[in-house]
């Protein structure tokens, strides 16, 4: 059975997969490794990615090449995400890479990184019933992906991502009413431009609504997150995660919790990944408003998406095989 290994490079978090893949395409992990480094941390237009955050990105690859190069595999997907592909420095960045680790970087588009984060959503979620809203919120963009039937009629990767969010918004500890109203503000503002969108595009909004029977599913790490929270789990269990489904009463709940407390409070919670304590909020801003917008009740939660979608497109003979 073949193995391979994907990589993301994201804003805020670098994962690494191994898994073998089966004659019918199926993924099975085997290994599984994330650093948070927050690579969009501190980033301007001017500089692009800070020294301090690159050199954090480098020690985790180096990890993740030895860790590739015990287990063995039969090829390595590497992948960069919204804050490289945007980067005045990102040549040098996919450089330093290769030269310190020897791993080639590939850097996607926010269309390329929308239609893998789907891919691989639909290993593991059954879309084939009707419309659905995929969301995929990262570091530095976030992914809406609009499906029928489990086929791709449009995604937008709109620049909004937690690192900048946090950054922009979430200036004292813990915030303040007025920064959390900004905060949703930027979002809803999004979110807008995001219909706009959609519009311009020949696609009804009110097609992907709750009332028309559309579901809204989600994949990425502040979507597992809150699954974990919700069930108060204290070791991540991908089992139960994958297939979650959510409520907006209690990311509502969650959020208002998660407000209320300073970012030493937040980083006691056991499901609550280190590294993670302020960008937690966030994340689950645009949750909510997404699901107020789209007038969705519930999220249904999947563990799968751009790890298993790289191997997966790589099998199916897609453009970074």
């Amino acid at each position: 059975m073949a193995r391979y290994a994907s990589i993301d490079i994201g804003t805020n978090t670098l994962r690494l997969l191994i898994a073998s893949v089966d004659d019918a395409g199926g993924v099975r992990h085997e290994i599984y490794k994330r650093r948070i480094t927050r690579l969009g941390g501190d980033y301007t237009d001017s500089v692009g990615i800070a020294p301090a955050s690159a050199e954090r990105a480098f020690v985790a690859l180096a990890e993740f090449q030895l860790v590739i190069a015990e287990a063995g595999v039969d090829g390595v997907y590497a992948f960069a995400t919204s804050v490289v592909r945007r980067a005045c420095n990102r040549a040098w960045f996919v450089d330093e890479v290769e030269k310190r680790t020897g791993i080639r970087i590939a850097v996607i588009s926010g269309d390329e990184e929308a239609r893998l984060a789907l891919t691989g959503v639909l290993s593991v979620i059954d879309a084939r019933r009707g419309r659905d809203l995929v969301i995929d919120i990262g570091g530095g963009s976030t992914e809406f992906i609009f499906t029928e039937m489990g086929a791709l009629k449009g995604a937008w990767s709109m620049e909004m991502g937690v690192v900048h969010l946090a950054e922009a918004h979430l200036k004292s500890d813990p915030p303040t009413k007025g920064q959390s109203e900004g905060l949703e503000a930027e979002i809803m503002s999004v979110i807008s431009g995001l219909k706009s969108r959609l519009a311009d595009a020949g696609i009804d909004a009110a097609d992907y609504s709750a009332a028309s029977g559309a579901a809204f599913v989600g994949t990425a790490g502040t979507i597992t997150t809150l699954a974990a929270l919700d069930m108060n789990l204290e070791v991540y269990d991908r089992e139960r995660i994958n297939g979650y489904r959510l409520s907006r009463t209690s990311v509502e709940r969650m959020y208002e919790r998660l407000l209320s407390l300073t970012l030493s409070e937040r980083g006691r919670i056991l499901s609550l990944e280190k590294g993670r304590e302020d960008l937690i909020i966030p994340g689950t801003a645009i949750t909510l408003k997404t699901m107020e917008a789209f007038g969705f009740d519930d999220i249904l939660v999947s563990d799968a998406g751009l790890l298993e979608g790289i191997i997966i497109d790589s099998r199916l003979g897609g453009r970074l095989s």
